[in-house]
């Protein structure tokens, strides 16, 4: 067994309830999608700070340029943010997938106004931690998105990766297709067409691309130092652990939603 598929086999109990979450039976009705999406929008928007990251550290975006010692890095990490920050949407014009997730949720009239205010204050130069901190997010929320930037700001190159890979791209193919599945099971004919699309475009793409590419770049970063391993695993959890605290309050707040309805 390979140190990757040990990784795994170890995450499977969480991947699992992951997988299997309660959240998804409960997406029933356009409110409830609407809930998801009003707090899933962050998630969205925080795994392009941790492609960026791996482009700071796996590329060189100085100038004056140098060639970094590993181009099979450098073009990985360039595919997934070529990818990522200009995809061709439904419509076949370039936007970043995130630009694509805003328009789903404005199709079906879940408010963006948060998302927007979260990043003007990012864009005045306002520390990320500070936005967080006073900002009116549930708490499950701002505890995902703290530990994204901890693990950008504080942590080793392989830890990104793996929050990167175990966390994201190994994971959000089979969630996702979750997610798709109740989506078209319960919204046959509402105006979700850019939804699915996002959704299947993920799972097309990080399937079938990143991911392997993902899991080639952290197996030849550890190679076999056991300490890098346990390190990549401890984050791989800790990621793991951020999503599930994520989709159970996503689900707390649909099922309070349907209990005052």
């Amino acid at each position: 067994m390979d140190k990757v598929e040990e990784v795994l086999n170890h995450l499977e109990p969480l991947r699992h309830q992951l997988l299997n979450h309660d959240l998804y039976k409960y997406i029933e009705t356009p409110d409830d999608l609407r809930t998801f999406a009003t707090h899933h929008v962050f998630a969205v928007w925080d795994f392009m700070s941790l492609a960026k990251a791996l482009q700071q550290k796996l590329t060189n975006v100085n100038v004056p340029w140098t060639p970094r010692k590993n181009p099979e890095y450098t073009y990985l990490i360039n595919e997934i943010v070529l990818s990522e920050e200009s995809d061709l949407n439904k419509d076949g014009k370039r936007q970043s997938r995130f630009e694509m997730y805003l328009q789903s949720m404005e199709d079906i009239e879940a408010s963006t106004a948060e998302i927007h205010q979260f990043i003007e204050q990012i864009h005045h130069g306002t520390d990320v931690f500070l936005v967080i901190s006073a900002s009116d997010l549930p708490t499950f929320v701002k505890s995902f998105l703290i530990f994204t930037f901890n693990t950008i700001y504080n942590k080793d190159l392989h830890q990104v990766v793996s929050a990167f890979t175990f966390g994201r791209e190994k994971l959000i193919p089979n969630m996702f297709t979750e997610v798709i599945g109740r989506i078209q099971e319960s919204f046959p004919n509402d105006n979700i067409s850019n939804f699915k699309y996002y959704f299947e475009r993920h799972i097309e793409i990080d399937a079938n691309l990143h991911e392997p590419m993902a899991l080639n770049l952290i197996t030849n970063l550890c190679q076999n130092d056991a300490t890098m391993w346990l390190e990549v695993e401890k984050t791989a959890r800790k990621a793991l652990k951020k999503r599930l605290k994520l989709w159970d309050g996503i689900l707390e707040k649909i099922r309070i939603q349907k209990a005052i309805a």
